[in-house]
């Protein structure tokens, strides 16, 4: 999923450009084996709303809303860093998401955002930015 890399590139005021990140992100979420649920709780979406996620399946573009696009760009960050941390483990990186991490109370990521919204997503970034840094 090397195409995350330049994610910081992509013109979100246009609809391709936006299509793309919904092709980003569903990917990264089928690399993460997330549930229906999950995944619209990780994009601040309503977990009822299914029809939505189907959609970005489909490829069809995010919407133009400063959130959900701000949600994606935390989401392909995190990605990148655990894929900078550790580089000869795809099979880490994409489960940390979901294991327990004795930083977060053997909470996993995934359940500091969903319980946290926005602010645990933050939480998460900072803290492999950190880690990235050290």
């Amino acid at each position: 999923m090397t195409q995350t890399d330049n994610f910081q590139d992509i013109d979100l005021s246009n609809t391709d450009s936006r299509a793309r990140l919904a092709q980003l992100i569903t990917r990264l979420f089928e690399h993460w084996q997330l549930s229906d649920e999950d995944q619209a709780a990780l994009l601040g979406l309503s977990t009822k709303n299914r029809s939505t996620l189907s959609r970005y399946r489909q490829g069809k573009p995010l919407a133009n809303n400063m959130d959900l696009l701000d949600r994606a760009g935390h989401l392909l960050s995190i990605h990148k860093s655990l894929r900078i941390l550790y580089p000869h483990n795809r099979s880490l990186a994409y489960q940390w998401i979901s294991r327990p991490n004795k930083r977060f109370n053997n909470m996993s990521p995934l359940e500091i955002i969903k319980e946290r919204h926005f602010e645990g997503l933050l939480t998460i970034s900072h803290y492999l930015d950190w880690e990235l840094h050290q």
